[in-house]
């Protein structure tokens, strides 16, 4: 059986007439009872009781009708999907961020512009530090990732889209001796005590910390590390030491801590878009899409935020 037979078989059940039917189905009416003959034979059942004056269903042509329409809407259905899944408006979409993204407008504004411009994707949503994403992107466990950088190139395979630059801030406890400055650098910090990530917590941030602080003249004195941004800024208002973190994580308000701004040009973390080379197709290139138009990294320079 095709489909075929099942669509010629209906066109004859919704009109009871062959004549009828053959016209909308732009056959012969000959070629058309010979198809239904076939169809009959083929399933060993009469399906249509016919004379000179009528054409009127079976009981099995009435079963055989019902199952038909719900075949040949399942198969409409199937092609719309599948042609929705091509132009990028169906499917799911797997997609990472790193956790102080949640804390800028571009992660939330890009998911509800997306998700208003292309209802039907289903988006699963992963937190994961940066190298980590890099891994799922390789392994294919991801389609896309908002990732940090500082100074570090991404793995090969990988690539890269930047979108937009956050500088960091220094997170003090409003006892502290600077916590009334507009802003400082690293070289204000040389005998400072620091609350920092530990090293294999899977972010940039310990080494740019290190890295920043050398470039002072000075080893920073890590007294307390912590694997959350929220816990580090917790301890700063307990008071025993200072953090470095992205500026979205100022939106994190505690009663006894100050954030002050750092006036070192490398002390910003670059925010980007990461994919696998081999990553193609219209869901994706429509996600970027919303990105890069909410970004303006679609030539224009990266926004700080």
């Amino acid at each position: 059986m095709e489909l075929r037979h099942l669509r010629y078989f209906l066109a004859v059940a919704d009109e009871l007439n062959f004549t009828r039917a053959a016209a909308r189905l732009h056959i012969g009416q000959p070629p058309l009872s010979m198809q239904i003959r076939d169809l009959e034979d083929e399933l060993g059942v009469r399906l249509f009781e016919r004379n000179a004056r009528r054409v009127a269903l079976t009981p099995a042509g009435k079963c055989l009708q019902e199952h038909a329409q719900r075949i040949m809407a399942g198969v409409q259905e199937a092609v719309a999907q599948t042609q929705r899944v091509a132009r990028g408006e169906a499917g799911e979409l797997r997609v990472g961020f790193t956790s102080s993204l949640p804390f800028t407008d571009l992660l939330p504004d890009a998911l509800h512009a997306y998700r208003k411009r292309y209802p039907a994707v289903r988006l699963q949503l992963r937190e994961m530090f940066t190298p980590n994403q890099f891994g799922a992107l390789g392994r294919d466990e991801l389609d896309v990732g908002f990732v940090r950088l500082q100074g570090t190139r991404a793995p090969e395979g990988i690539r890269i889209r930047e979108i937009a630059r956050n500088p960091l801030r220094v997170v003090v406890n409003v006892a502290h001796r600077l916590a009334s400055a507009g802003s400082v650098s690293f070289a204000d910090l040389h005998d400072e005590d620091f609350i920092a990530f530990p090293a294999d917590v899977g972010t940039d941030l310990p080494a740019v910390l290190r890295g920043l602080c050398r470039q002072a003249g000075f080893e920073p004195r890590i007294v307390q590390v912590a694997r959350e941004a929220t816990t580090q800024i917790g301890l700063v208002a307990a008071g025993l030491g200072i953090a470095v973190l992205p500026a979205p994580l100022e939106t994190v308000r505690m009663p006894r801590v100050r954030y002050l701004a750092l006036t070192d040009p490398e002390a910003e973390f670059r925010l980007a878009v990461a994919t696998a080379e081999s990553a193609q197709g219209a869901l994706l290139a429509g996600f970027l899409a919303v990105v890069a138009e909410l970004s303006g990294a679609d030539g224009q320079a990266p926004k700080k935020r």
